[in-house]
Parts: C-alpha cells; sequence; structure tokens
C-alpha cells in the first residue's frame, strides 16, 4: 500500500526541492513586509501633511473686526475710501498680509487685489493720517494697501502677530467697487492735490455708492478664506464722515 523512496539520490532530490521553495516564500514575504512598510510610511506621511494643511485652513484664518467707508465730496457722489480692519483668528501663527489675496465681487464685476505699498504712479505714498481720508484715491486698480496706527506698513512689516491689528484700504473708485480701469488714466492715479478736475477725473467714473454692496473673500498665504459682506447705507452724510459698511 505505501512507496517508500530508496533511492538515496531522489530523497535528496526532494529535500532541495523542499528548501528551494521554502527560500522563495520567505523572499516573497519580505519584500511584501518591505512593500508594505514603504506604503505604510508614505501614508503617515501624506496623512500628516494633509492634518497640516486642514490646521491651517481651519487656525490660519483672518479675521474681520470692522468695514467703514468714508464719504467723498458732492464731485465724487459716493466714498473716497473704503477700510477693513483686520486680524489674526485666536491660536493663529503669523499671517503675511503682502501675501494675501482678496477676491472681490462688486458693482462693477470682479477682481484680485494685492498687497502694495505704492501709489499708481509707483511713487510712495504722500499720506498724513486721519485727516487724508482721499489718498485710497491714489491706490492702483487690483491693489490695496495696509495700514498700522495710522501709518502705512511697507512690505515686510505687513504681518499680523497676536493681538495685532491692521487696516486694509481699497480704492472705492476702482473696479470691482467703482467703475475706474487700467485704461481711464496713464497711471490710474487721482491728483488729490489738484481735485477733481477735467483733466484728472475720468469722466463718468462711479464710486461705490449708497446703497450698494460688494462680496470679498480675503484669502491667507495658507488659503484659508475669510467672507465678508460691504453693504453701503441707502444715505451718507457729509463729506469725510465714517459710515459703517
Amino acid at each position: 500500500m505505501f512507496e517508500f523512496i530508496t533511492d538515496k539520490q531522489e530523497r535528496g532530490q526532494v529535500g532541495i526541492g523542499t528548501l528551494i521553495v521554502f527560500i522563495a516564500m520567505v523572499l516573497v514575504a519580505a519584500i511584501a513586509a518591505g512593500v508594505l512598510i514603504n506604503t505604510a510610511g508614505f501614508l503617515q506621511s501624506q496623512a500628516e501633511a494633509t492634518g497640516e494643511e486642514s490646521t491651517d485652513l481651519v487656525s490660519e484664518r483672518i479675521d474681520v473686526t470692522s468695514t467703514v467707508g468714508i464719504v467723498g465730496d458732492d464731485d465724487q457722489d459716493g466714498l473716497s475710501e473704503i477700510r477693513i480692519s483686520v486680524a489674526g483668528s485666536p491660536g493663529a501663527d503669523q499671517i503675511d498680509l503682502s501675501e494675501t489675496t482678496i477676491q472681490a465681487v462688486g458693482p462693477n464685476g470682479q477682481a484680485n487685489l494685492v498687497f502694495t505699498d505704492r501709489d499708481a504712479a509707483g511713487e510712495e505714498f504722500n499720506y498724513e493720517g486721519d485727516q487724508d481720508d482721499e489718498f485710497a484715491l491714489q491706490i492702483n486698480q487690483g491693489e490695496f494697501v495696509v495700514l498700522k496706527n495710522d501709518e502705512i506698513v511697507e512690505d515686510g512689516d505687513a504681518v499680523i502677530n497676536e493681538d495685532d491689528q491692521f487696516t486694509i484700504v481699497v480704492n472705492p473708485a476702482a473696479e470691482p467697487f467703482g467703475s475706474l480701469d487700467d485704461s481711464d488714466s496713464s497711471d490710474g492715479v487721482f491728483e488729490e492735490s489738484e481735485g477733481f478736475t477735467a483733466e484728472n477725473d475720468p469722466e463718468g467714473v462711479d464710486f461705490f455708492s449708497e446703497g450698494q454692496s460688494s462680496s470679498l473673500d480675503i484669502v491667507s498665504p495658507s488659503s484659508a478664506t475669510t467672507s465678508t459682506e460691504l453693504r453701503a447705507p441707502d444715505l451718507f452724510g457729509d463729506e469725510g464722515e465714517a459710515v459703517r459698511l
């Protein structure tokens, strides 16, 4: 009933075959283990990076504390300045406003605004503080200026730290708030010292005015987005008066 292998040579061949199969199984198991370990390490690194990005999207946000407009003169028939006060959200690290983008939609279309510390002519702002309520009209299309302690902040210093407060200023005559675009003027700037005349006030330019609204998405360097609405009251007060938007 049973067959016995009596040939010693045949018995050795069976043992070698078994050894070869065993070694092959060990090699396959080792390769599979290496692949699993590498995959687990990659997934762990990817999960950590995704977690950090998700945390930044939540914590590295810019909080809007107030939005104010400065009423312009009768010739402007609207605001001469829009101010947006901002701070870092609780628990946020440093946020660089010079790397921040504002995506704005208003009565005259949409635009992406970026930081600048120069006027539309490329020169330093001749800014004299709160009494200079028309300097915003010198801000070029597609740009915004940052103030801190009533002084214009230069590139490299517009960083929100804990308990810091900054003010973002935009031009209420430039698109999308008003109708001024790059084609309206050779240098895109209103000559404030000369007033609004036929030479320096492009004909037919609209300003952000009574009853109008605009939506802003303020995108921090970590891509955290803060949305806010600007809504002008139906009736403005006297020239130079601040109105809540």
